[in-house]
């Protein structure tokens, strides 16, 4: 453990002397500190930031619903609304790159409020839908406002919680993003089969409820940026001054250190005599301040303009790190299997045998969101259960690849449910067997995504946001890909030949989870420096 005291991904997670879990990041005694908030402040904000989470993706999974509709009245073809899909997940994923440098030069605030604006522009276009080109370029909004749900929202989440909760907010996470994905055509099936109403009311009631979000995102949303490095060492920076690193290099404890390996610097304890002193003496923001727009970070020099372009091109560099592409492969293969059991549920189920409405085809994706909450709970609290006995074990020594071995039964349980589900399309079979299929694909979505972006946030705890960022470019030009193709292999193939053949595919994708056990650390170590000069870079030179 002393040879790898500074390796990213290896924390003693329990100290010799206590029993005690270390709690990373390390506290401080700020009222303006995330993790000094109170309990109901924070799971507010927790709250909020879910609640943007599930209904963006809600918007970006319901236009597949109306489809019918709109080739019935407009004439619009399958192959345009296939390629409004694919157009999407490019909005989705290119657009949280884009946005990705805003977070830390100007606040979380102002991205999560341009994404909601983003929606309503989307969700209104596509009420009013009256070309293919309409229906293509509305989606490139609708996937826009999902980008801050991409990797801003886990960026937020781990402001409001240690490190040894990661799992569990991560867990929550991923279920209010299968919430979103799975109830979003529910609600869509209900909306068409209605009489009143018609298939532009699903453009029409999100942007009202995008209306209505932005409204208390703006007013409720605090801001969660805290520089926790400057108030742990007593740093007096001013934001906007472009003053933070020269300020830092005056400590000469920091001279020539690491982000990383200043994370490591003991801090005095305070007795709570000197620690309600310290609150009593400190006022924290008050609520216009916690609610501006923007709160530029103290490294931005003038207005950040060239220092965002300059973060734009640095945070390419996540994709030399072999945990950003093995997380990006996990999330990116299960929106890539969305693709496939959602058209079918929509070209086939509506036949013989089944002749079902709008709204039962929408009831198809309640067993998935079943299955999604249990793989939830499984890859959420229960790893964070499971990581804490295996660093036990390990003489106290957490290592990132230990959440990694709860992958293997979804390696089992997510192919076996793509298999059944095809195969039971194909040949007609009705309850239970379909649906079953359906509740393991679930299981799979909600464990894949949840334990891959842990390991990742585990692995590199200081670069979350351009991690997922790497995650989001990667899954979703992966989702974009098979969107294109899917309809080309259906007809093709059987369904029976189809689903076989991506059970197996899923199968290889969750495997190469063993060899990441292995190596993982090994490629820990070797990209140790390689991620010392990502934060150096990031947090003094940008």
């Amino acid at each position: 453990m002393e040879a790898d005291e500074h390796l990213p991904g290896t924390e003693r997670l329990f100290p010799a002397v206590d029993g005690e879990i270390t709690l990373i990041p390390t506290p401080t005694d700020s009222p303006d500190d995330p993790l000094n908030w109170s309990p109901a402040r924070r799971y507010y904000h927790a709250f909020l930031v879910l609640l943007v989470v599930g209904f963006t993706a809600a918007t970006s999974n319901d236009a597949g619903t109306a489809g019918n509709g709109m080739n019935e009245q407009l004439g619009i073809s399958w192959d345009a609304i296939n390629v409004a899909a694919g157009v999407l997940f490019v909005g989705i994923g290119y657009c949280t790159l884009l946005l990705s440098p805003a977070p830390f030069l100007y606040g979380r605030r102002i991205s999560y409020l341009l994404c909601l604006l983003f929606s309503i522009i989307g969700s209104i276009w596509f009420a009013r839908v009256q070309t293919t080109e309409d229906n293509i370029w509305n989606q490139l909004f609708v996937g826009a406002s999902e980008s801050c749900a991409e990797a801003l929202a886990q960026l937020s989440l781990s402001d409001l919680f240690y490190q040894h909760r990661r799992g569990f907010v991560l867990g929550v996470y991923v279920l209010a993003t299968s919430v979103g994905t799975f109830l979003g055509p529910l609600v869509a099936g209900f909306i068409l089969d209605s009489p009143l109403l018609g298939w532009r009311w699903v453009g029409w009631l999100g942007a009202i409820i995008s209306g209505g979000l932005l409204v208390l995102c703006y007013f409720t949303l605090e801001e969660t940026a805290f520089d926790r490095k400057a108030v742990i060492h007593g740093l007096n920076v001013q934001p906007g001054s472009g003053a933070g690193v020269a300020a830092a290099a005056t400590d000469e404890k920091m001279k020539g250190m690491t982000e990383m390996e200043t994370e490591t610097l003991p801090v005095t304890p305070r007795s709570n005599d000197d620690a309600e002193d310290g609150r009593s003496k400190q006022q924290g923001k008050t609520y216009w301040q916690r609610v501006a727009l923007i709160t530029p970070s103290p490294t931005m020099v003038g207005t950040g303009f060239k220092q965002y372009y300059q973060r734009l091109y640095h945070t390419l560099r996540v994709f030399a790190f072999p945990a950003v592409l093995y997380s990006g492969l996990q999330w990116g293969a299960q929106d890539a299997w969305l693709t496939f059991y959602l058209t079918v549920e929509e070209d086939n189920w509506y036949d013989a045998p089944w002749f079902y409405t709008d709204a039962a085809v929408g009831i198809m994706n309640v067993p998935t969101l079943i299955g999604a909450a249990i793989g939830c709970v499984y890859g959420g609290w229960f790893s964070d259960v499971f990581v804490q006995w295996m660093a036990q074990r390990n003489g106290g020594v957490f290592e990132a690849e230990q959440r990694l071995w709860l992958m293997f039964p979804v390696a089992l349980i997510g192919p076996a449910g793509l298999m059944l589900f095809g195969i039971g399309s194909d040949l007609g079979w009705n309850w239970p067997w379909p649906y079953v299929g359906l509740g393991f694909i679930g299981f799979g979505w909600g464990c894949a995504g949840d334990l891959s972006m842990a390991y990742l946030m585990d692995a590199y705890p200081e670069m979350v946001l351009e991690g997922m960022v790497g995650v989001s470019v990667i899954n979703n030009t992966i989702g974009c890909i098979f969107t294109f193709s899917a309809q080309y292999w259906i007809d093709a193939q059987t369904l029976t030949q189809v689903f076989v053949a991506i059970g197996v595919l899923s199968f290889a994708f969750i495997m190469t989870t063993a060899p990441m056990i292995y190596w993982g650390k090994a490629c820990r170590r070797m990209t140790r420096r390689r991620y010392e000069d990502f934060l150096r870079i990031r947090d003094g030179h940008l």
